[in-house]
């Protein structure tokens, strides 16, 4: 059985040995790496040739620059392995991650492991679980806060007629829902780690209005089918985000929150309390008030 682990490469040369240095120490024998190469202008073309030179496991591709979706759909069509996984460039595993995981994912569609974040300390630690039921998977697990594409190994048959949405950002919102359907169940476990390093200059730290609108529109896809006090305030959260940064109108339509459901914050439950009373619209215009009053103290 072959595990093929993607890596998009792009304009990643300070932090792609690293990357690949870790792949490579996983304790597995079955394996291939797809590099591809999305366009970069720096040196991250020749270290990925430098690479496949090395090792005959890894093989590289290179592209014109589509962005991080199609690098990833070009890396599910040239993979062999029963098995597929992603690792972004800039991050990288512990060592043997995949040799204490693989034996689940031989019996389980998708296997979700453990999350380091750098330099913040959060940390993502599932217990060890398997869920058929994949509503409770995601609103128990709070799933909508680590839909991360790289830290589960998934079986290459859900990728049948699934791909990554290309020209789109936070494609792992839209996409992992879409696995977690196609799939007979998701098993977590303690095992492994990745390490997920904070990029000040990534999508998710540049994100702006139109970007968080591209995120809320995916998670509001989701809300149609799954849904509970916790998933709804973090969507509402997106939808203040949005409004403040766009100008535009709230699309998310008003559900009336019980403040004291099972997993809100105090802060949520107050939130709560003045979305019954005012309606989304002016939690939305409040929020923005806020903000600009505490930039004018600032």
């Amino acid at each position: 059985m072959k595990l093929s682990i993607i890596i998009p490469v792009y304009h990643v040369e300070d932090t792609l040995d690293r990357c690949v240095e870790s792949v490579l120490h996983q304790g597995i024998d079955d394996f291939e790496v797809i590099l591809v190469d999305d366009g970069s202008k720096d040196k991250s073309p020749e270290k990925c040739d430098e690479w496949s030179k090395k090792n005959m496991h890894i093989l590289v591709v290179h592209k014109q620059n589509g962005g991080l979706s199609a690098a990833r759909n070009t890396g599910i069509e040239q993979a062999t392995g029963e098995l597929i996984t992603f690792v972004d460039s800039d991050d990288y595993l512990k060592e043997n991650t995949y040799q204490a995981i693989m034996p689940l994912a031989e019996t389980h569609d998708i296997v979700e492991f453990p999350v380091s974040r750098h330099p913040s300390p959060i940390t993502y630690h599932p217990s060890p679980i398997t869920y058929t039921n994949k509503q409770a998977y995601w609103l128990n697990t709070q799933a909508y806060t680590h839909t991360y594409a790289w830290n589960k190994i998934y079986k290459r048959s859900l990728f049948d007629h699934i791909r990554f949405p290309e020209g789109r950002v936070f494609e792992d919102v839209a996409t992992f829902p879409k696995l977690l359907q196609a799939a007979k169940d998701i098993c977590t476990t303690s095992e492994g780690l990745y390490y997920y390093t904070l990029n000040e200059k990534g999508i998710t730290a540049m994100a702006q209005g139109l970007e968080l609108e591209s995120l809320l529109r995916g998670h509001l896809d989701v809300l149609r089918q799954w849904n509970d006090a916790s998933y709804y305030m973090h969507v509402l959260n997106i939808q203040m985000d949005v409004c403040e940064l766009t100008g535009k109108s709230p699309i998310l339509p008003f559900q009336r929150i019980n403040p004291l459901a099972k997993g809100l914050s105090a802060k949520l439950r107050l939130k709560a309390l003045v979305l019954n009373i005012f309606g989304i619209n002016a939690i939305c215009k409040i929020n923005k008030t806020i903000h600009q009053w505490k930039r004018t103290r600032s």
